[in-house]
């Protein structure tokens, strides 16, 4: 192993049969297959040279290291590689320096990272850790792989406690297992923070993903992933990561995103977008996919229905929401008090009715604000009618939060002018208006107020001249009503003014759509 360090060569003690060198189920190695921590902390600490025209490095493959590793405060130049190898002990690195630190495919009862430095990338690809990670504010110089991972939880029930984590470049997590709170508070990555096909499982009462105030310069990818043969076996992540093809195939399977136990993404920030395409949540009733106060250009919510919990995005603030009719949940199911959004963009059938369920969901006592933002984004998106729909809807909701007498009120302008919101509705009540006044005055003609000053009897221009206010048709002022005529003209009078600022109302909005 001195020598392979010198040489930059690998020390391999596998035996090339695949159930001996499986460190997570093969049988207990002997001190034939076995390398001491101590030795390989002097090696890495306080190392020899490397031979005159080699680089340094530590590579090891199939090895048993007995004892504990640790490198607590140290700085480690040389370039470490473990494969396949089985520690009995925890890995001890808190505020230690690497240049690049790779351990892919090992058995650690523990790793124990917090304030980590690295000057390059940090990979645990197909790694099992029994007892948690810790990377708190740890610093990766540029990629964090940590694909495939299965991590247990710790004695507080935190799988991975990564609170202030900095990531340069990509954080990749695809298709890992996590048995306890994942917790990434105050992270940031650099580019896009990647979950595809991972499932992450919640312990005691924590949540399965706490992630309040992260924050993800391009996206954070909670979706599923289509696996192939080439990316399904164990032994086939590349250094790079993992790839999936982007579409399916022949060979290939879905593997969902799935989560069960809370989700808290409060007050993140968001580069590009958060994508939930195909993902699963499963909660209890008191547990939420928490998005308060998020920032992103676009919320792709598109995954599966939330049966159970609650869907929270009050304050957040969105630029495109795209998402589906059979995403959202049912009443109860969901906040939204403050959501700001611009634009929306329905995948697949997501018809208007749909759309105001979407909003009774929301709100199980009555709020104008969400009845208000969709009709804004509605009209500014050219659906003018479909705004007028929403508030009409609005208007209707607030109708049974009133007392009885306004409730009564209410019901009759729905059902004669719709609010005002149907112009068409009160134009073709006046014309009724008209015709019942013009027949009503044809059949009872009043006499005229001066015998020799008035123009000649029209009662359809009468009708009219009552119903239509501001304009004079020259009948009004001319003729003598009496007694209940008296009354019926003031009806018509006023249900005139009623009518015709209805649709005038109506006609500019379309106007000024136009």
């Amino acid at each position: 192993m001195w020598h392979a360090f010198r040489n930059g060569g690998t020390y391999d003690l596998s035996t090339s049969d695949p159930a001996l060198d499986d460190p997570f189920s093969a049988p207990a190695w002997g001190t034939e297959r076995s390398v001491r921590a101590r030795v390989i902390a002097l090696l890495l600490l306080s190392g020899p040279p490397a031979l005159p025209g080699r680089v340094a490095a530590l590579k090891l493959s199939g090895v048993r290291i007995t004892g504990t590793l640790n490198l607590a405060g140290g700085t480690i130049n040389p370039y470490v590689e473990l494969n396949d190898c089985l520690f009995e002990n925890e890995v001890v690195l808190p505020e230690s320096h690497f240049t690049t630190l790779r351990m892919v495919g090992c058995a650690l009862p523990r790793l124990e990272a917090a304030r980590l430095r690295t000057e390059g990338d940090l990979h645990l690809p197909r790694c099992r850790v029994e007892r948690g990670i810790r990377l708190t504010d740890a610093q990766i110089g540029t990629d964090l792989l940590i694909s495939q991972i299965r991590v247990r939880p710790d004695r507080k029930g935190r799988a991975i406690a990564a609170d202030g984590l900095c990531v340069a470049q990509d954080l990749q997590a695809d298709r890992i297992e996590t048995y306890g709170e994942v917790s990434l508070r105050g992270a940031k990555v650099g580019v896009s923070l990647s979950l595809r096909g991972s499932r992450l499982r919640a312990a005691r009462e924590l949540r399965a993903l706490n992630a309040p105030r992260l924050t993800v310069e391009r996206t954070l990818h909670m979706t599923g992933a289509w696996v192939t043969e080439e990316t399904g076996p164990a032994g086939t992540t590349p250094p790079h990561g993992l790839t999936y093809p982007a579409a399916p195939g022949d060979g290939t399977r879905l593997r969902r995103f799935e989560c069960r136990g809370g989700v808290r993404l409060d007050d993140g920030r968001f580069g590009d977008a958060v994508d939930l395409e195909q993902a699963r949540f499963t909660m209890t009733a008191t547990e939420e996919l928490s998005l308060r106060r998020i920032v992103t250009p676009e919320l792709r919510f598109k995954c599966e229905r939330v049966e159970e919990g609650r869907v929270v995005l009050n304050g957040a603030k969105i630029v495109t929401l795209v998402d589906m009719s059979t995403s959202w949940p049912g009443p109860g199911g969901l906040a939204m008090g403050g959501l700001v959004y611009e634009n929306l963009v329905p995948f697949g059938h997501f018809p208007l009715a749909r759309r105001l369920e979407w909003l009774a969901a929301a709100t199980p006592e009555y709020a104008p604000e969400p009845y208000e933002r969709l009709a804004q984004v509605l009209r500014n998106s050219g659906e003018d009618a479909d705004a007028r729909e929403v508030l009409l809807a609005k208007q209707r909701r607030r109708r049974e939060t009133m007392p009885l007498a306004p409730k009564l009120w209410g019901y009759l302008q729905d059902w004669t002018v719709a609010y005002g919101y149907r112009p068409g509705r009160a134009a073709l009540w006046m014309a009724v208006l008209w015709g019942a006044g013009t027949v009503a005055f044809d059949l009872h003609p009043p006499p005229a107020l001066h015998a020799d000053q008035h123009p000649e009897w029209n009662p359809a221009l009468y009708a009219l001249d009552l119903l239509v206010p501001v304009i004079n048709l020259g009948q009004d002022g001319y003729w003598r009503l009496e007694g209940g005529w008296q009354w019926a003209a003031a009806a018509l009078i006023l249900l005139g003014w009623v009518l015709a600022t209805t649709v005038a109302a109506g006609t500019s909005r379309l106007l000024r759509r136009g």
